[in-house]
C-alpha cells in the first residue's frame, strides 16, 4: 500500500509540475526524509560526525548491475573514495540499490525505498534514465538530496535539491581519437550503444581526434577509415560480437566501443582478433589485454566533490555542471595504456590545448554524423545506419 500510495502521489506532482510552467505554482508535500544535517564538527572525521549519512547509489534497472565496468562502478568508486577519506565503513554508510524494473514507475519506488525503508539522505543517480523520475523524487522528498549522473532534469529547471552533472565526452572521445592515430592505427571504428548525446558526443569526438592527429602527422585524405555504427541497445549481444568481429576481419584495427555493457561483446571480438578496444566511462584495462586505452569521464571524483559539498552544508543544489577538461573531469588512463609510440608529453600537450581552450571540440548531437558537420577532410567515414 504504501508503494502505491507513493506512486499515486508521484503521479499527481507530475501533473502539478506541468501546471508550474503554465504559469501556476504549487508547494511539494511535506515529507518524513532524514535530515541532511551530517557535516564535521570541531573533533575531526571520526564515523561519529556522521551517524545519519546514508549514500544510495541506484541503478536505472535490473540489467544495471553494480560492478558494471562503467557508469555505476565508477559511481561506487567516487562514495568509496570519500568514505575512505573519512575513514566511514561503506557497509554501514552506503548501499546499492537496483530498480526491479526498466521504467520510471519503478525508478521512483526504489528510490522511495532507498528513503523511506533504510534512511538515505543523498541519492547517486547514474545515467540518462533518470531524467524525469528524480524530478518526482526530489518534489517528494525535499529534505532528500539527489545528484544525477550524465543528464539533466526533465522537465526542468533542475529542483534546489538536486545537482546534474554532465561530462564533456567529445574531449574524452577526442582524446581517444587523437591517441590511436598517433600510436600509428589506420583502420578505426565506432560502436555506439544508441544515439542518445552523451554517445553521439563521444564519436564526433572521436571523429575530431582522429583528425586532428591526421593533420599533425601530414597525412593525405583517405589515409584514416572509420567504420560508424550505432548497434541499438547497451546490453551484450552476441550480434555485437559477430558484427565487430566481421570489422577486425576486414581490416579494423582499433574499436572503440562506447556502449556500456555491450562493449564486452566487442571486447571478445577483439580477443578472438587479436585486435583492440578502446573502452569507455571508466578505465577498462582490468577488463582484458586487448583494451588499448579508455576514453574517460570523471565519475568518481565528480561524486567525491558532491558528496564533500553534501557533509560541509554547501550542497549545491539547483546547479547544472559540467566536467571538462579544465576541470580534470575527462581522460585516458596514460598509466594503464598499451601505447608504444603515442607518449605522456604529447598527451600532455593535447590535454591542455583541450583544457585551455585552443582545442574546441563540437558538442553538436545530430542524427547523423554527416548533419554534424564535423569537417573531415582527411578522415574517410563509412556511416553505418
Amino acid at each position: 500500500m504504501k508503494k502505491i500510495l507513493a506512486i499515486a502521489i508521484a503521479l499527481v506532482m507530475m501533473f502539478a509540475i506541468v501546471a508550474c510552467g503554465n504559469g501556476g505554482t504549487t508547494t511539494p508535500p511535506a515529507t518524513e526524509a532524514p535530515p541532511t544535517d551530517v557535516g564535521n564538527d570541531s573533533n575531526g572525521d571520526t564515523d561519529s560526525d556522521f551517524d545519519d549519512l546514508r549514500i544510495a547509489l541506484v541503478a536505472h534497472g535490473p540489467e544495471s548491475i553494480q560492478f558494471d565496468g562503467s557508469f555505476n562502478e565508477g559511481a561506487w568508486t567516487g562514495i568509496t573514495s570519500f568514505l575512505g577519506t573519512h575513514g566511514l565503513d561503506p557497509n554501514v554508510h552506503a548501499r546499492f540499490f537496483q530498480s526491479h524494473a526498466p521504467d520510471d514507475e519503478a525508478r521512483v519506488d526504489v528510490m522511495i525505498d532507498a528513503i523511506d525503508a533504510w534512511g538515505a539522505n543523498i541519492l547517486i543517480l547514474p545515467g540518462f534514465h533518470f531524467a524525469e523520475s528524480v524530478y518526482t523524487a526530489a518534489n517528494l522528498y525535499t529534505d532528500t538530496m539527489f545528484v544525477v549522473l550524465d543528464t539533466r532534469t526533465d522537465p526542468g529547471p533542475t529542483p534546489s535539491n538536486v545537482v546534474t552533472i554532465l561530462y564533456a565526452e567529445e574531449q574524452s572521445g577526442f582524446l581517444a581519437g587523437y591517441a590511436v592515430v598517433m600510436e600509428g592505427y589506420r583502420q578505426l571504428g565506432f560502436m555506439g550503444g544508441i544515439a542518445v548525446p552523451a554517445v553521439v558526443r563521444f564519436g564526433h569526438g572521436f571523429l575530431e581526434g582522429a583528425e586532428y592527429a591526421a593533420q599533425s602527422l601530414g597525412l593525405e585524405p583517405g589515409d584514416v577509415t572509420v567504420n560508424y555504427h550505432y548497434i541499438g541497445g547497451f546490453a551484450p549481444n552476441p550480434a555485437v560480437t559477430t558484427m565487430a568481429g566481421s570489422w577486425f576481419a576486414a581490416g579494423t584495427e582499433v574499436i572503440f566501443a562506447a556502449a556500456g555493457g555491450a562493449g564486452f561483446s566487442v571486447i571478445a571480438a577483439a580477443e578472438d582478433a587479436g585486435k583492440w578496444v578502446v573502452g569507455v566511462d571508466v578505465d577498462q584495462s582490468g577488463a582484458s589485454d586487448v583494451v588499448i586505452t579508455s576514453a574517460m569521464k570523471a565519475l568518481a571524483i565528480s561524486v567525491d566533490d558532491m558528496l564533500t559539498d553534501f557533509v560541509n552544508d554547501a550542497f549545491r543544489g539547483g546547479s547544472d555542471l559540467l566536467f571538462d577538461a579544465s576541470l580534470n573531469g575527462v581522460a585516458l588512463p596514460m598509466e594503464n595504456s598499451h601505447f608504444q609510440n603515442f607518449t605522456q608529453a604529447q598527451y600532455d600537450a593535447i590535454y591542455a590545448q583541450l583544457a585551455n581552450g585552443t582545442i574546441v571540440v563540437t558538442t553538436t548531437v545530430t542524427s547523423t554524423v554527416a548533419e554534424a558537420n564535423l569537417n573531415l577532410d582527411l578522415v574517410t567515414l563509412n556511416e553505418i545506419s
